[in-house]
C-alpha cells in the first residue's frame, strides 16, 4: 500500500489487515483450544470469528440491501436484521458443537468476499441503513460503515492477540512482521521488571 491510494482502497486495505490478523490467530490450534474461553466473560478465538461473520454480513450486506444469500448459514444474524426474531444472549460469540472451526473460518472468508463485492459495487457516499441501530442513527453511507467496521474488527483482532497469547504464547501482528521489540529469551526478565515496578505500589 502507498500513502497516495484513493480513500476506498485505503479503507479496504486496513479492513483486510484486520480480517487476516483475526484468521491468522486461529491457525495451528486444535478445535478444543479454539473454543476454550480465555477471559472471565467467555471470549474464545472461535467465538470472535463467529461474531465477525455476523458483523461483516450485516454491515456490508443487509445495510446496503445486499443480504447474505443463505440466512440458514448465519442464523445468529437473524435477530439483528429482523426485529421479530428474539435475540439469544451471546449467540453470535458462542460456536455450537456442530459449527466446526474449519466451517466458521471458511464461512468468514466467503462473507468477507461478499462484503468486498459490496465495496466494489458502491461509492463511498452510497446510502445505507443499519437495521439494528436506533432510528436516529441508522442512516449511514459506505464511508461511515467502513470506518466503523475497521474500528470494530481491529478491536476484535486485538482481543484475538491476547486470547492467542494466553493459549500458547504466540504473539505478533502478522507472519511477516511481529512488531515485538523484546527478544523471546529476554521476555521473562522483562515481565519480571514490569511486575516488580507494579508491585512497588500499594494494593488498594
Amino acid at each position: 500500500m502507498t500513502a497516495h491510494q484513493d480513500p476506498k482502497t485505503t479503507l479496504q486495505h486496513y479492513l483486510q489487515r484486520a480480517r487476516d490478523a483475526l484468521v491468522w490467530k486461529t491457525e495451528g490450534l486444535s478445535e478444543r483450544e479454539l473454543r476454550l474461553p480465555r477471559t472471565p466473560t467467555g471470549t474464545s478465538l472461535l467465538g470472535l470469528v463467529k461474531h465477525c461473520i455476523a458483523v461483516e454480513a450485516g454491515y456490508l450486506g443487509h445495510t446496503f440491501d445486499r443480504p447474505w444469500p443463505d440466512m440458514d448459514e448465519i442464523p445468529w444474524l437473524r435477530s439483528w436484521v429482523d426485529p421479530s426474531v428474539p435475540e439469544v444472549a451471546e449467540e453470535d460469540f458462542t460456536p455450537t458443537a456442530q459449527e466446526s472451526a474449519a466451517h466458521l473460518v471458511d464461512l468468514y472468508r466467503r462473507v468477507w468476499a461478499h462484503g468486498d463485492a459490496t465495496i466494489e459495487a458502491l461509492d463511498l457516499d452510497s446510502p445505507g441503513r443499519v437495521p439494528w441501530w436506533s432510528d436516529e442513527n441508522a442512516d449511514v453511507d459506505l464511508h461511515f460503515v467502513l470506518v466503523h467496521l475497521i474500528a470494530e474488527l481491529q478491536r476484535h483482532a486485538g482481543h484475538a492477540d491476547i486470547a492467542r497469547e494466553l493459549t500458547d504464547g504466540a504473539a505478533g501482528v502478522s507472519p511477516a512482521f511481529d512488531n515485538l521489540w523484546t527478544a523471546e529469551a529476554d521476555r521473562p526478565a522483562h515481565v519480571a521488571r514490569l511486575r516488580a515496578i507494579a508491585e512497588s505500589f500499594p494494593a488498594e
